[in-house]
């Protein structure tokens, strides 16, 4: 059994449901190249799933695309990926884990400030990265379901999320 010490998190100044989310610019890595992409030329073409998780070789980043895999939601939505990876990790984790996604690098964790939930690693000086959390964009780039983690580890509630994405 994996042991670790749950750490709060301090408050996440995110947006929130109804508020228009923060465009950006950042590599978009799927299995076979990256290329840059901001997040507006993906909601016109529908509604994103951003799910911003740890870098990915972190436990956390592997069992929040596992059970993202397990419900099939990229079978029927853009699910995308952001973390402080680089598209080369990005390529490995789509890769060795089988993820059906397509993943954004943002190593300088510049979109995770945007959004408010940088997370400073403890005891690493310098290095930021990005706190789990989810926000449901529809077309129009408005926040139909947003979720930030306040502690670490932290998971979303899957089942909640169904939810929104049923709504839509």
């Amino acid at each position: 059994m994996m042991e670790f010490d749950v750490v709060d998190l301090p408050a996440a100044d995110h947006p929130d449901v109804g508020e228009t989310a923060p465009d950006f610019t950042r590599p978009l890595v799927n299995e076979e190249f990256w290329e840059d992409r901001s997040l507006a030329s993906l909601t016109d073409d529908g509604p994103v799933l951003l799910v911003a998780h740890p870098m990915d070789g972190a436990f956390p980043a592997t069992y929040v695309w596992n059970e993202i895999d397990d419900r099939g939601w990229t079978d029927d939505l853009d699910v995308v990926g952001l973390s402080i990876s680089t598209p080369y990790e990005h390529a490995t984790l789509l890769d060795e884990r089988g993820v059906d996604a397509r993943l954004f690098s943002d190593p300088g964790a510049g979109v995770a400030e945007q959004y408010g939930i940088e997370h400073d690693l403890d005891g690493m000086a310098g290095i930021t990265e990005h706190r789990p959390a989810v926000f449901l964009i529809d077309g129009d780039r408005t926040i139909q379901y947003a979720w930030v983690a306040t502690e670490w580890p932290d998971f979303p509630d899957y089942d909640e999320i169904e939810a929104a994405l049923d709504e839509l």
